[in-house]
């Protein structure tokens, strides 16, 4: 979809209301933990869910108490649309749905003679109250019913996970010289907007060939306003380098609007205007100018090359397919703009195996499009009981008409099958990856005498540069491997602590986080209480040997933690991966054979942990060495400064130089290029 920064991006750029309770209690209370590092621009596929079964006795006593209380929500409820919540003892939300007549939906619960499957009786049997909100319409009802399912995420509903906002391309228009970059979140910008793409990695990739393609800068305003002379992009072809007027704004306008055309569909007149320029500059004798088109065209031709399937007759469109396999289910949705493919992703929504693939879409679709504009067609490999409803409903929120559809024939059918073949192979996928990790975590329980199978894994380390930049992280992995949601950081703030003490910096961690945990506030405790993912660890790993170990003992013992399984893990001989020694409390050191697969993957789990915190302390010291720019070098004085940044023209150009183009600078020695060199290239420690 293409469109202008919007007058009113509430709708759309609004944070979603189940992000928002799926919060952990870290980032709820603790200002210095950034979770968002975690998962960065990594655009992986959701946790598959547990399956929720349906056996479970129900006594008479407790299924007539159910019956009870909807009885009394029946004598009190309107013949009205609206939305209903059912909840249990623990004021807990059981079951959200909507009606066009609640006193008549509700009635239909409340037949203790009606013959029901067995997930709604256990869902009666345990509701104590019930709550109603009218709307004006069934359409109200439908969207109001979406959000609050969104929000309260409950138990017997349908319920999308990973709901992660998409990836668009903005092309700015707050500049003479537009600027094209990546842009996800609120549209408020203002410039065109293209997408949405389906991943970070799909708009990166169409990026780059856009700038080989139309030559558009992508760099910021502050670094465009400080060129003394182009940049590297401009030497190789990928900016016209307008910031030193290399091409004027006329020529820059028509690079802009080129770029415009090919990603609002008109990508044949296009291709068609470079080809007639490439052949005149041919016929003028000017090779070199006909190559910078011939370049321009490849470029473009690999944008379309890499889109996969492109449709011929559809313009503007959103494919859903499902497919259920072992009691899970996976719908993939593939995006079309402009007759461009523009990715595809993956979802396991969390639902109990009774529902059909038909109930399962319908609430998945009403919650997917909660925050997200819809586009003009809607494609469906299965019919869904509510499309006319839902397909009014989106119409009134994007200001557009909206069709619904489940083609029977034609491209369109084509392109409904194709989603269903990716959905049929990224289920099997998701399970063979699903059963490999439960097999690991079930040897790994024999292996060091685990009370249970581990379900969540968390594994800490620590990274600093001689006592500065100290940061502590924590990656967590289960069932479905690494859960990136759930990685934390977390800044050493305590001024006690002796630079390089990374004893004391690892006591701080597992206090702030353990402590979080046996004290939660209230609010992040109602919300992590029916999280799928339990909160709790069932194993604590840290990097290091058998003293490391003890000082995490006294930690937990004086926080009386005993319920955590606990394990160190001290590098081999010359730090050689394999050759690992396991130090785990009140036993004898382990070591495991070369091949063991539980050693691999412990190996894979420190070095997650190492990856990540490496990467978090890198970004504290960047950010750093921009606040304080060149004076803590020794031997850096002003006068050397001066001339650095007169070279280089900005600090990010002299945090990328070798230390042989650092030489070359005016009155730099080749000492002082090795230093400054070493400055921004440290060896973390």
């Amino acid at each position: 979809m293409v469109h202008d920064s919007p007058d009113n991006p509430d709708d759309r750029a609004r944070k979603s209301p189940a992000a928002a309770s799926e919060a952990p209690p870290e980032r709820l209370a603790a200002p210095d933990v950034d979770p968002a590092l975690a998962a960065g621009d990594d655009e992986d596929d959701a946790l598959l869910p547990d399956i929720l079964e349906e056996s479970g006795a129900i006594g008479e006593g407790p299924l007539a108490t159910g019956h009870e209380a909807i009885e009394r929500a029946v004598r009190l409820a309107p013949t009205s649309p609206g939305v209903y919540r059912m909840l249990n003892a623990n004021a807990d939300v059981l079951y959200v749905g909507k009606a066009k007549n609640v006193k008549k939906r509700l009635s239909s619960y409340a037949r203790q003679s009606a013959p029901l499957p067995a997930r709604i009786l256990r869902m009666i049997a345990a509701t104590v109250t019930v709550e109603i909100v009218s709307t004006t319409t069934e359409t109200e009802a439908l969207l109001l019913e979406a959000n609050l399912i969104k929000q309260l995420r409950p138990r017997f509903n349908v319920q999308l996970r990973d709901d992660k906002s998409f990836p668009y391309i903005l092309i700015t228009g707050d500049h003479w010289a537009p600027q094209i970059l990546k842009h996800r979140g609120a549209q408020t910008r203002s410039g065109r907007y293209f997408g949405p793409f389906a991943s970070a990695g799909a708009v990166n990739r169409t990026i780059t060939a856009l700038q080989r393609a139309f030559l558009i800068r992508s760099c910021t305003d502050s670094f465009f306003e400080s060129r003394t002379r182009p940049c590297l992009l401009h030497q190789i072809r990928r900016c016209a380098g307008p910031c030193t007027r290399e091409i004027d704004f006329g020529g820059y306008s028509t690079l802009v609007r080129e770029a415009s055309d090919f990603l609002s569909g008109k990508s044949h007149a296009v291709k068609q205007e470079l080809a007639g320029e490439m052949e005149k500059a041919s016929n003028e004798l000017e090779f070199e100018r006909a190559a910078l088109y011939r370049d321009r065209l490849a470029a473009l031709s690999a944008i379309q090359s890499q889109q996969g399937i492109n449709p011929r007759t559809v313009e503007e469109a959103d494919v859903f397919a499902i497919h259920q396999e072992g009691g899970f289910s996976c719908v993939e949705v593939f995006f079309f703009r402009t007759g461009q493919n523009w990715g595809n992703r993956a979802y396991f929504p969390r639902a109990e195996k009774s529902f059909t693939p038909e109930e399962v879409l319908g609430s998945f679709l009403a919650q997917f499009y909660d925050d997200k504009p819809p586009p003009r067609n809607i494609l469906l490999s299965h019919e869904i009981e509510e499309s006319e409803l839902l397909a009014n409903a989106l119409s009134i929120k994007a200001g557009h008409k909206v069709e619904v559809t489940a083609p029977k024939r034609g491209e369109k059918k084509e392109l409904v099958l194709h989603a269903l073949t990716n959905a049929r192979e990224a289920l099997g996928r998701k399970l063979a990856d699903t059963a490999t990790q439960s097999r690991l975590l079930e040897a790994m329980a024999t292996t060091l005498n685990l009370p249970h199978v581990p379900k969540r894994i968390e594994v800490y380390d620590n990274s600093h540069i001689q006592g500065t930049n100290a940061v502590g992280a924590m990656i967590v992995a289960g069932p479905d491997g690494f859960v990136k949601n759930q990685y934390r950081k977390f800044n050493i703030k305590s001024e006690g602590i002796t630079p390089g003490d990374d004893f004391a910096m690892m006591r701080e961690v597992l206090e702030r986080r353990f402590k979080r945990l046996i004290n939660p506030p209230e609010d992040a405790a109602s919300k992590a209480k029916d999280d799928d993912f339990p909160q709790w660890p069932d194993l604590v790993i840290i990097d290091g040997g058998r003293g490391q170990l003890n000082a995490v003992r006294e930690i937990f013992a004086n926080l009386g933690l005993t319920q955590v399984s606990l394990m160190s893990v001290a590098k081999g001989p010359d730090r050689d991966a394999g050759r690992e020694t396991l130090f785990m409390p009140e036993r004898e050191a382990i070591k495991l054979e070369p091949r063991d697969p539980v050693l691999y993957f412990i190996q894979r789990l420190r070095d997650e942990a190492h990856r990540f915190v490496i990467g978090s302390h890198r970004k504290l010291r960047k950010k750093d060495i921009r606040e304080a720019g060149l004076q803590e070098i020794p031997g850096i004085g002003p006068s050397r400064k001066r001339a650095l940044l007169h070279h280089f023209g900005t600090l990010k150009e002299i945090e990328r130089a070798s230390i042989a183009d650092l030489g070359k600078v005016p009155g730099v020695s080749a000492e002082s290029a090795r230093r400054i060199f070493e400055y921004f290239h440290p060896q973390p420690g």
